[in-house]
């Protein structure tokens, strides 16, 4: 019998658990802003870049649009954010942080270095070398 399909000969497989693993050691963490995951990675985008346009944050965050459009209007809801139309083109959506979301920065920007605690069954050198090749990786599906 073949081993191709073992489950544990699987890289994909490893992505998907330390993915779902991760997701739940961000939970406890985002509690205290009211957010997911998911939409703790947009508001990171924002925090970067604020006024920026829908289509420009699905190229920053490589989400979905339907999940975006979701996300944003639950972020919209906690009032965290506001989607308004572009003065110039009025087809074009851009997102405005509000106060609330930029308070919330600060609050926020503990978060990687709790975080990097977990991870501390790595090295620096480990973690940096893990991200390249992930970079790496993200590279040979450039459309996805």
């Amino acid at each position: 019998m073949s081993d191709i399909l073992k489950l544990e000969n699987q890289l994909c497989h490893r992505f998907y658990t330390i993915s779902n693993a991760l997701t739940r050691a961000y939970r406890p963490l985002l509690n205290e802003l009211d957010i997911t995951y998911p939409q703790y990675i947009v508001m990171m985008a924002l925090w970067e870049a604020d006024k920026i346009t829908i289509a420009s944050l699905l190229d920053k965050t490589k989400m979905d649009g339907g999940a975006m459009s979701l996300i944003l209007k639950k972020l919209e809801q906690k009032q965290y954010l506001e989607v308004k139309k572009d003065e110039i083109d009025k087809r074009v959506r851009r997102v405005f942080l509000t106060e609330k979301a930029k308070a919330a920065k600060s609050k926020a920007e503990a978060i990687p270095m709790q975080m990097v605690c977990k991870l501390n069954g790595l090295t620096t050198q480990e973690m940096l070398e893990l991200k390249h090749l992930m970079d790496k990786l993200q590279s040979c599906f450039p459309d996805e």
